[in-house]
């Protein structure tokens, strides 16, 4: 019995990954696969407010954005630890893919008909990944399994909340997911204090940094081409004439601009200090988990703003329709800010410059067609991405410099 309990134990610890000696580990093919399914729940998500656009819509869909950027993060830090090259780690990534399908599907009828499902697949997603992890980590690293107890206890108490709510209707159905939800946030920031069991450190977090940072760059990557999947596809469906063309061309440029201010220097630049940091935990926490997904929020909303203005460029807008196409880039330039500022150490200026403008912006915003509002969203983009890049050109080509160096070192995990 104990040589068999101990060949379990060794299998198990083999599904954990390889600690690197640099760099950091790679992103593997098969969870860039896991990742395709949140292509599709980004694009349920922007059809949902641009179908919803009140208040109440808003709110459901900020709610329901959350839940599948929790799903999805939360299962990024357990990739940064398992080996997704072993076949069990694979099938417990498709099985989440497979739940993922079915609450993306539902996300349209979410306060619906298909409250149930959405609460079933995403409880099944975060209660049924804890345990994996639990039944992995048991016996080779006391403190991280702990870390997993007290995580389980409290998706076991928000999964109790989600499936009420899935039974419930109406304002019933949101007020108990969404006190479901407050719970899943606010707990990492309280280190998951569970009576019993106290509470997790950062420390105890010992993720491979650059691994989680990739992670999240690849995340607002499918954002990114949720919105250019959604650009093309209503391109190709209107007449061709000079408005179209022009508003087809402020879309793709607006979403250049973000990729740009984006990944031009911050996303490196932070990707190097948390794979530096001796307490990865504390900023992978931060950086990572809270305050990308405002940025995703924003290119969600940029995405409703961008098929507004396809659809609609020369008519005038109400006063939702001009919250979105302002907002959606006010508020990607706000989440940039907060991470950029978290990661560097200041808040970039130019960022603080595009907010402004942008607010002006609103303020006139009343008597614009739309393609001049969306026009003018888009130009504040483009100064932003330009004033950052000429500010910190030096930065840029440091940041360069290091990333070639690495790229020709040899690699000390290579046989």
């Amino acid at each position: 019995m104990t040589d068999r309990s101990s060949s379990i134990g060794a299998g198990r610890r083999y599904l954990l990954r390889a600690k690197s000696d640099g760099g950091h580990a790679r992103v593997t093919f098969v969870e860039l696969f896991f990742d395709l399914v949140f292509v599709f729940a980004v694009t349920q998500l922007s059809h949902l407010l641009l179908h919803h656009l009140t208040l109440g819509g808003a709110l459901q869909t900020l709610l329901l954005l959350l839940a599948v950027w929790w799903v999805w993060v939360y299962t990024s830090w357990v990739t940064n630890w398992l080996d997704p090259e072993a076949t069990s780690v694979r099938l417990m990534l498709f099985a989440l893919m497979l739940a993922g399908l079915v609450m993306a599907s539902a996300i349209p009828k979410a306060f619906e008909t298909r409250g149930l499902w959405l609460a079933v697949a995403y409880v099944a997603m975060q209660v049924g990944r804890s345990l994996y992890m639990l039944w992995v980590l048991r016996g080779h690293s006391p403190a991280n399994s702990r870390n997993f107890q007290r995580i389980t206890a409290w998706l076991s108490v928000s999964a109790a909340l989600w499936l009420a709510g899935g039974f419930a209707e109406g304002q019933t159905r949101f007020a108990l997911w969404a006190v479901a939800m407050l719970l899943e946030v606010i707990s990492p920031s309280l280190g998951f204090w569970t009576p019993g069991l106290g509470r997790s450190t950062t420390a105890d977090w010992d993720i491979a940094g650059g691994h989680l940072a990739e992670r999240c760059g690849l995340f607002i990557i499918i954002a990114l081409g949720e919105s250019i999947l959604l650009t093309g596809a209503n391109f190709a469906d209107l007449t061709w004439d000079a408005t179209t063309v022009a508003a087809f061309c402020v879309c793709v440029i607006g979403s250049i601009a973000m990729w740009w201010i984006y990944f031009n220097i911050g996303a490196e630049r932070a990707s190097r200090l948390i794979a530096a940091s001796t307490n990865p935990g504390a900023l992978g926490r931060l950086a990572y988990t809270y305050l990308h997904v405002v940025i995703v929020a924003g290119i969600i909303v940029c995405a409703v703003s961008d098929e507004i203005m396809m659809k609609h460029p020369a008519g005038h807008h109400d006063v939702a329709a001009s919250l979105v196409l302002v907002g959606g880039p006010a508020l990607f330039l706000l989440g940039c800010l907060l991470f950029k500022w978290v990661t560097a150490g200041w808040p970039p200026l130019s960022h603080l410059g595009g907010i402004g403008l942008l607010t002006v912006l609103l303020a006139a915003s009343a008597k614009m067609p739309t393609l001049i509002l969306g026009t003018a969203s888009t130009l504040a983009l483009l100064i932003v991405a330009i004033w950052e890049s000429t500010s910190l050109k030096g930065e840029r080509a440091t940041l360069k410099s290091a990333a070639d160096d690495r790229a020709h070192a040899p690699d000390r995990n290579t046989p």
